[in-house]
Parts: structure tokens; sequence; C-alpha cells
């Protein structure tokens, strides 16, 4: 049972690099500390897909890979599925750092890799993405906030037009309906807001 509990807690790592002492010095040390590699590959071209297939917790990716770069595989896994990702390079590039960060890379591990750099740069890349996830989260959630209270604003101004309601009331019909049909006030909101559009076509 614990051993069981032990294997589910591994981290998860992919590793893209096609130079072999680095991809091999990083496979062993990653296995000694326990963590669990799910692949590997020396192609960025195909690091999306395999992103997808494996469902790492964190990647380690070189730059300079043989066909795409490990910046523009990093952007691609970012705007598809995003997940920490740890560059492994042998220069530090101001350039190269900028079109990092702008990539949504969480970390930079400068080559010949050490394992004291290594394993904390991996706890800081999770932590790191974690936060990023949560943000990115903060703000979805404010964004549709506010779309969802500017409609029913506009939704409450066509009651109180329409019917001839104040504030108040026609806050609590859209409530009431929102209710009664188990939709949200938005999507009511949002439904009346429709109505009214559809009678201006028609009448126009």
């Amino acid at each position: 049972m614990g051993a069981a509990l032990g294997q589910e807690m591994k981290r998860r790592v992919l590793v893209i690099d096609d130079h072999l002492p680095s991809k091999t010095f990083l496979i062993k040390a990653l296995a000694n500390k326990g963590f669990n590699v799910v692949g590997e590959s020396a192609s960025g071209r195909n690091a999306a897909v395999l992103a997808k297939t494996t469902i790492p917790e964190v990647i380690l990716m070189a730059v300079g890979l043989p066909d795409v770069d490990g910046i523009s595989a990093a952007r691609e896994i970012m705007e598809e599925g995003p997940l920490p990702i740890v560059l492994l390079t042998s220069h530090y590039e101001a350039e190269n750092i900028e079109r990092a960060k702008e990539s949504g890379v969480m970390a930079f591990l400068i080559k010949p890799l050490r394992e004291e750099e290594l394993f904390p740069t991996i706890e800081l890349a999770i932590s790191r993405f974690a936060e990023f996830i949560s943000l990115r989260k903060e703000n979805e959630d404010l964004r549709r906030t506010l779309e969802a209270r500017k409609v029913i604003e506009r939704a409450k101004g066509i009651l109180m037009k329409r019917q001839g309601l104040s504030e108040a009331e026609a806050f609590a019909l859209i409530q009431k309906k929102s209710m009664d049909t188990r939709k949200s006030m938005a999507e009511m909101a949002q439904a009346i807001v429709l109505t009214e559009e559809m009678i201006k076509e028609k009448t126009a």
C-alpha cells in the first residue's frame, strides 16, 4: 500500500533534448530522485503532441533543438495546453530570455546541468505555474463577472422601460426568472437583451 502511494506521488516529467549527454544525465538524475520520466524526445516539432499524450507535471526542454527551437515549442504548448516548462540552454542570451518570458516559460537552467540546481528549479517552475494558473483563473472570473454585470444592467434598463418597473423590481424579476429556469442571471439577462434587439429589428 505504501509503495503504491509512493508511485502515485512521483512527479511526471517530459524531457526534450537532442544533446545525448545532457539528456542521459537528466533521465538518470530524475530517476534517482524518484521522478517518473513519462516521455523523451529530441524534437521540438512534436513537443506539443507529446505534452498532450504524456500529461507531465513539468517539461524540461532544450532551447537549441534541430527542427523547432525550444522557445517556439514552449509557446505552442502554452497556447494549446499550458504546463510548467523549464528551458535548458548553453547560452544565457538576453533575447532568448525575453522570448522565453513572452512564451510563458517558468524557469531556465544553464548547461552543463547540475543536480543541486535541477530539482529546486523544477519545484520553482511548478510553484510559479500554479500561481500563473490561479491568477489567470481570477482574471477570467473577473472578466466574466464584469461582463455579467454589464448585461444585467442592460436587461434591467429594458425591463424598467418596457414594464415600468423600478430598478429593484427589474433586478428581482431577473433573479426570479433565473431561479425558475435554473439558468444564471447573466443568461437570463442576455435572453432579455436579445429579445429586445429582435423586437427592434422587426419594428425598424
